[in-house]
């Protein structure tokens, strides 16, 4: 049951992290209402790395390039806007560490609240519907500027709130400033990954400073890590070609209806 509970909760992880819907929120909530156990630090570990390396692995012809990019190294598919994309995620992840650093307990603390879940939930999925409808979806990658990495970097931070979805605020901000769905969740997914790494890496130095691993489960930390990276590439997959092609109001309508279901089981005493 061990090997099967950890295999869930990589799935959860790995498939909210990457949709709009909230990670963080949906497991909050299984916690809460299924009195589903919150991991130890070693497997949060474990499946931080996990994400990280799906989104590593699905763009990993992107990152390369931003990489060489940035080091100078121009060639096929990389250019001087490569480069310039790549200082754009290390400038847009600077709001996200900021509110991490200054709000990082509260999140861990105040935030961590069903009701809050509900109410974040709700306002998240009506500013993305909003967004969806007034969003011009014209805008490619190469015409991001400055300040629109500014905005979503400030978007990306509002996360740390449970309910809110890294991946929803970010694709949610790019919207509005008219890019393209694909486009906005492109970048989404290449600016989370210097969050995740940073997250996962803060972790894992709190692991290794502290109780360090525990040799016994080790088949325990691999089932989660390998749940949640399958999991989260088949899902960043998946929505990478639902964009093409379909609206992102759906997951807003799902975050009504999880609301609703929310608010009906705290009005009943659950």
């Amino acid at each position: 049951m061990d090997i099967l509970y950890a295999i869930f909760l990589g799935i959860v992880q790995g498939a909210t992290e990457f949709l709009p819907v909230s990670s963080s929120g949906h497991l909050l909530l299984a916690e809460h209402f299924f009195a589903i156990e919150q991991a130890n630090l070693t497997f949060d570990v474990m499946l931080h790395l996990a994400t990280l390396a799906a989104i590593l692995a699905y763009f990993r012809k992107d990152f390369l390039n931003l990489i060489f990019a940035f080091l100078g190294q121009y060639g096929p598919g990389r250019s001087p806007r490569e480069r310039q994309m790549a200082i754009y995620i290390c400038v847009a992840t600077i709001p996200a560490v900021i509110a991490g650093l200054f709000l990082g307990k509260y999140a861990e603390t105040i935030f961590r609240s069903p009701a809050l879940v509900a109410v974040s939930l709700s306002v998240a999925g009506a500013i993305l519907l909003w967004a969806e409808k007034a969003g011009r979806h014209e805008r490619k990658l190469d015409e991001l500027t400055f300040k629109d990495t500014i905005l979503i970097g400030c978007a990306q931070a509002m996360a740390l709130i449970p309910g809110v979805s890294r991946s929803g605020a970010t694709i949610t901000a790019g919207l509005f400033l008219g890019l393209e769905r694909e486009t906005a969740a492109r970048f989404s997914f290449l600016l989370s990954a210097p969050v995740v790494a940073g997250a996962g890496g803060y972790k894992a130095l709190k692991l290794f400073t502290g109780p360090g691993l525990n040799n016994n489960q080790l088949l325990f930390y691999a089932a989660g890590f390998l749940a949640a990276g399958i999991s989260g590439y088949a899902v960043i997959a998946f929505l990478m070609k639902f964009v093409q092609t379909k609206s992102l109001a759906v997951f807003a309508y799902y975050r009504f209806a999880l609301t609703a279901v929310v608010v009906m089981a705290l009005a009943l005493g659950y």
